[in-house]
């Protein structure tokens, strides 16, 4: 009987340490594409795509769309409307380039290769921002996993999807305090082929360059998540990448964080060809933990 209240103890000490506030956000991609030679254009047809962000009730981490918004357990975000044009970058806050012009593939080039490209443009992406605040103490912000679900598992459209996280410092407007870019998935579409004049697999367009250079991507997979358990509530960090921390304020609600959302077409990403071009990404899905530490 003493051991077992010695452990219940220790569970809710942990329980106390790991908040686990979990955040789930869902964005629907239901479309038909269009082909423009490698670099091919996801065209949504002008539906209106529901996006929507969900957070779970557990903890004392909040969220809100808007920074002077309501906060709760959940929140819509807005819809995406238009469609996804493939686009490059290495720095989401350096820019986003897509293919403005095509030459004939040397060697063992695909046939076709992107050789001029020009800027993005906000509606060739899918961009906007989410809210966090809390009333406990600090609380370290880690993805627990990012889910989606393609058309169709032969000729997987996530292997060429991006997800880039624009972290503020706490405060309105604030500025920048990091950026992270994942790849959703590490599936590979069998019909890969790299597809931009210079560069090689696993490269993508220097956002400092306007001339298309090219350099290695450097982007977080799975290895970045932390180890949640939905069913346990126990949370492992070991490895995982921080996003950020947001604080509480004397048992009131702290400065809340913005963090920015994107989604893109990498066309730069060998796994960005023709072939995916009448595939869709049904949705995906950003789970996110809480880590709260003990007073």
């Amino acid at each position: 009987m003493k051991r077992k209240k010695q452990e219940t103890k220790k569970t809710k000490i942990l329980k106390y340490r790991l908040t686990s506030s979990f955040l789930a956000f869902l964005i629907a991609l239901l479309a038909v594409a269009s082909a423009t030679y490698a670099w091919y254009i996801y065209n949504t047809s002008r539906r209106t795509t529901n996006v929507r962000m969900a957070a779970g009730a557990g903890g004392s981490l909040q969220i809100s769309n808007s920074y002077d918004g309501v906060y709760g357990a959940s929140a819509v975000m807005e819809s995406f409307v238009g469609r996804l044009v493939p686009v490059s970058t290495n720095r989401i806050t350096g820019g986003f380039q897509k293919a403005t012009d095509f030459v004939e593939g040397n060697g063992n080039q695909a046939p076709m290769v992107a050789n001029r490209f020009g800027a993005g443009e906000e509606r060739d992406y899918y961009h906007t921002s989410l809210f966090l605040r809390t009333n406990g103490t600090d609380t370290g912000i880690y993805i627990s996993d990012i889910g989606f679900e393609d058309s169709d598992e032969n000729l997987p459209i996530s292997s060429a999807i991006r997800l880039g996280l624009v972290v503020h410092q706490p405060g309105k407007n604030a500025g920048v305090a990091g950026e992270y870019i994942f790849e959703i998935s590490d599936k590979k579409n069998p019909m890969k082929e790299y597809n931009t004049a210079t560069g090689q697999e696993g490269f993508v367009l220097d956002a400092s360059k306007k001339d298309g250079t090219t350099v290695p991507s450097q982007t977080y997979t799975k290895a970045a998540y932390c180890n949640y358990n939905k069913e346990t509530g126990v949370l492992a960090v070991g490895d995982a990448l921080k996003l950020c921390t947001v604080s509480g304020n004397s048992g009131d609600y702290g400065t809340p964080v913005e963090i920015e959302i994107y989604i893109w077409l990498e066309g730069c990403d060998e796994d960005c060809t023709l072939s995916l071009c009448n595939q869709t990404l049904k949705n995906v899905a950003i789970s996110f933990a809480g880590v709260g530490s003990a007073e």
